[in-house]
Formats: structure tokens, C-alpha cells, sequence
């Protein structure tokens, strides 16, 4: 009975006094009458008195006192008598989080390392190509300059001789005769032989030097072909 007397006389201060703030201002700044504000003051004061009797709470005792338990608190139990079993758990979570974080580097360490990748084979070298093949020296001019000449064509038939510009049937037939049969004989002839067949054409003699044969016998040889044979194939020359 002592303790509820200074907890209702708290409540019924508090209360008044925030009923007469509320007809104060209710008065002043709303401009309600005497009584209508004396109204709103006391419904306020009703209001805050519930709210206060609804959560009022006693102070809890100061740390390391402890007051002597009351006759009608023996057999009732003590609201806090879990809390060492709730901070139980709270300190041996520290604990549990150590093994944690002590496993974590084994776990670490148990990754399984990343396979090396296997070395990129050797490219083959390259083969290396083959020398190419000397051309055959040619034959040295004889003494007298004279060029090699054929017994016969190859394969049983000579070149088309009039294809060479200054050759024509008449001087076909006296080439044949010495023994001249294709475009690559005439090629081949050098300054000392191109001297002896000028000096041997009777009555054509300084022609192979005077036409360039030499020259013309060079692209016929290799499958070309010159204004002059082109005329030659057509018919518009013999």
C-alpha cells in the first residue's frame, strides 16, 4: 500500500499538470471560452493519467545492490532469473566463432590447386627448301664461232622459222639446211656466233644482226609471241 500511494500522487501531478497546459493553450491560442477550456484540460488530464498507469515502471535497483526479497517475492519467481542462462549462449557464441574462423585457412589450404596446363607442343621446323638447280653451263663458243647446229628437228618437226621477222620461206629452207630447226637455237647464239651465221647466209649476210633474230627468237621461245609472228599466224604476211 506505501508504494502505490507515491506512484498514484505522481500520476495525478503529471496528468494535472498537462491538463492545464492543455486549457491554457485551448484559452490562449484557440480562443475557447473558460469552460470549454477547463472541458479540454480535463480530458487531457484523464488521457495522460491512463497513459501513465498503463506504463508506469519501477526503477530498476542500482548495480550491485540488492535489496532483501520481500515476504511476497520468496515464492514468486524473478522476472531476470533466465538472464544468465540467455548470457550463456551470448558468451559462448565468441567461443564457436573462433573454431570458425580457425578452420577457415584449412579450408583454404584443402582447395585443390588448379591443374597446370600442359605445355604447348614444338612447331615442327620447316623443312628447308631446296637449293635450286644450276642451270647447265653452256657450251663455249667453238674457235671459229660457228653455233651448234641439228642434224634434224626434235621430235620430227622444227619451229615455224617465218614467225622470226626477216626470215622468210626461201631463208627458212637455207636455215634448215645448216642445220637450224628451233627458236631456242637462234636464242641461244652469242656475239661470235651471230657473226659466223651473218657471214655464212649467201646472199643475206649482217640479216641476223640487222633483224635482231636473236632477240625476237628469245620471247618465241618461251611461248610468247611478237607483232610480227602474230601477223605471221593470221596469213597477212606469206
Amino acid at each position: 500500500m506505501s508504494d502505490s500511494a507515491p506512484k498514484s500522487q505522481g500520476i495525478t501531478a503529471v496528468a494535472a499538470l498537462f491538463g492545464i497546459v492543455a486549457a491554457g493553450v485551448a484559452y490562449v491560442m484557440y480562443e475557447f471560452g473558460a469552460i470549454g477550456a477547463l472541458f479540454i484540460g480535463a480530458i487531457v488530464a484523464v488521457i495522460v493519467a491512463i497513459l501513465l498507469m498503463l506504463g508506469w515502471r519501477e526503477p530498476a535497483a542500482p548495480a550491485g545492490k540488492v535489496d532483501a526479497p520481500s515476504p511476497r517475492d520468496v515464492s514468486a519467481p524473478s522476472p531476470n532469473a533466465d538472464a544468465p542462462s540467455a548470457a550463456a549462449p551470448a558468451a559462448a557464441a565468441p567461443a564457436a566463432a573462433a573454431p570458425a574462423a580457425a578452420a577457415a585457412p584449412a579450408a583454404v589450404a584443402e582447395a585443390p590447386a588448379p591443374k597446370p596446363k600442359p605445355a604447348a607442343k614444338p612447331k615442327a621446323a620447316a623443312k628447308p627448301k631446296a637449293a635450286p638447280k644450276a642451270k647447265a653451263a653452256a657450251k663455249p663458243v667453238a674457235a671459229d664461232g660457228k653455233p651448234e647446229m641439228l642434224s634434224a628437228p626434235r621430235r620430227g618437226a622444227g619451229d615455224d622459222l617465218k614467225q622470226i621477222k626477216g626470215v622468210g620461206p626461201k631463208m627458212e629452207k637455207m636455215l634448215n639446211t645448216m642445220g637450224v630447226w628451233h627458236f631456242d637455237q637462234v636464242a641461244s647464239w652469242r656475239k661470235k656466233e651471230v657473226q659466223w651465221v651473218d657471214d655464212n647466209l649467201e646472199g643475206f649476210k649482217g640479216r641476223v644482226s640487222r633483224d635482231e633474230w636473236v632477240k625476237q627468237a628469245k620471247v618465241l621461245a618461251k611461248g610468247g609471241t611478237t607483232e610480227f609472228s602474230k601477223k605471221v599466224k593470221k596469213g597477212d604476211v606469206y
